[in-house]
């Protein structure tokens, strides 16, 4: 019979301090080379374009390591001060040009959820063989292509340089259409009231609200002035593609952490939250180099254990606790082309499926009837 492994067997709370020696270090240590190789990247271009292409791929994983200790600021964890998280993070936000509040409010969403596929189902919005099922072979082939790997790239260039702006605008425009229709109703209604019953779907609080506009003004003025300042075109061909990468980089490691052979992709009915953080996170074995770059963001189990736990001690948590981990999902980069498979969740076994596998077993009972 299979012992259930509770939260309180492992060994976290020594893991969950805090440094900000440590913390304040990692910022220096990404921020500044990242600020450097952008001067780097401009003088080099004027002497050979061929000179580009090393810096350019430095420059995408520094980009990257930014995000995740973004990501550690949205947990309060990186710093024992949360108001040193919300200012840090905001300021990594205008790094990665994504406002961070918001985000890490949507990603908390995904921590208390994770493994409930009846709650969250990631980033690419996967649906069930149920929905897919019903879906025309058009439509079907469509869902098929729009998570296909290589989607991963202009998805990426959407994700941080139109979405964040594009939220902005919908929201600003769906405001003023809410103030004409609240006018309409009651002309002598005032401006906090209309304010107050006025929800947007991109953005739930007002604290929402503020970060993504501050964080769109700090964005796009540094557009401008960066633009004015290196040249349109070098700007925008660098800045495009490093935050493209960055951006599919971060999304794919995302995907395949929860999507994968064997996921724990539970119903809302019977979901276990520690389940969803053993069984339903993988750790992603990476080369020493690449988990500096990410932020040890691989030890991702560990980190869904306890949020709370910043990436510099989730590696020693992760071998102290490693005794608990036999039923965690271990994955090698070799591993990761095949996890884009599992695009599909079939509720009734509690399983994420490849369309392959789902075609195969609708064409059983037909070969069944046929003997």
């Amino acid at each position: 019979m299979k012992t259930a492994i509770k939260k309180s067997d492992f060994v976290l709370a020594p893991y969950m301090k805090s440094n900000n020696l440590k913390a304040s270090w990692q910022i220096l240590n990404t921020v500044v080379p990242y600020t450097f190789l952008w001067f780097l990247a401009f003088k080099a271009a004027a002497i050979s374009v061929f000179l580009l292409p090393p810096i350019m791929v430095l420059m995408t994983l520094f980009s990257g390591r930014c995000f995740s200790l973004m990501h550690d600021c949205g947990h309060y964890s990186l710093f024992s001060s949360k108001k040193v998280n919300r200012l840090m993070g905001f300021l990594l936000g205008i790094i990665n040009a994504i406002p961070q509040y918001p985000w890490s409010r949507g990603h908390a969403y995904h921590h208390k959820h994770n493994g409930n596929w009846d709650m969250y189902r990631g980033p690419s919005a996967l649906i069930s063989t149920e929905k897919f099922a019903a879906l025309s072979p058009f439509s079907q082939k469509m869902y098929q292509l729009l998570r296909h790997p290589l989607m991963l790239f202009p998805g990426g260039f959407f994700y941080l340089i139109i979405k964040p702006r594009l939220a902005l605008i919908l929201g600003i425009t769906g405001f003023i259409r809410h103030i004409f229709s609240c006018l309409n109703q009651d002309l002598g209604m005032g401006l906090p009231a209309i304010i107050a019953s006025y929800k947007s779907k991109h953005w739930y609080t007002r604290a929402e609200f503020w970060d993504l506009l501050f964080n769109n003004i700090c964005v796009v003025g540094s557009w401008i002035y960066l633009s004015h300042l290196l040249g349109f075109g070098f700007f925008w061909t660098v800045y495009s593609i490093v935050m493209t990468c960055s951006a599919a980089i971060f999304i794919c490691i995302f995907f395949v952490q929860h999507n994968f052979d064997g996921s724990y992709a539970h119903k809302a009915e019977g979901w276990d939250y520690i389940l969803g953080a053993i069984e339903g996170s993988s750790y992603l074995k990476l080369p020493t180099l690449l988990n500096w770059f990410s932020a040890d963001i691989a030890y991702h189990n560990i980190h869904h254990l306890s949020e709370r736990i910043p990436n510099y001690n989730l590696q020693a948590c992760h071998n102290a606790n490693i005794h608990l981990l036999a039923n965690s999902k271990s994955l090698t980069i070799r591993d990761i082309p095949d996890c884009f498979q599992f695009i599909l969740w079939d509720a009734a076994s509690d399983s994420l499926q490849s369309i392959k596998l789902w075609q195969q077993q609708q064409e059983i009972p037909f070969s069944k009837v046929a003997n």
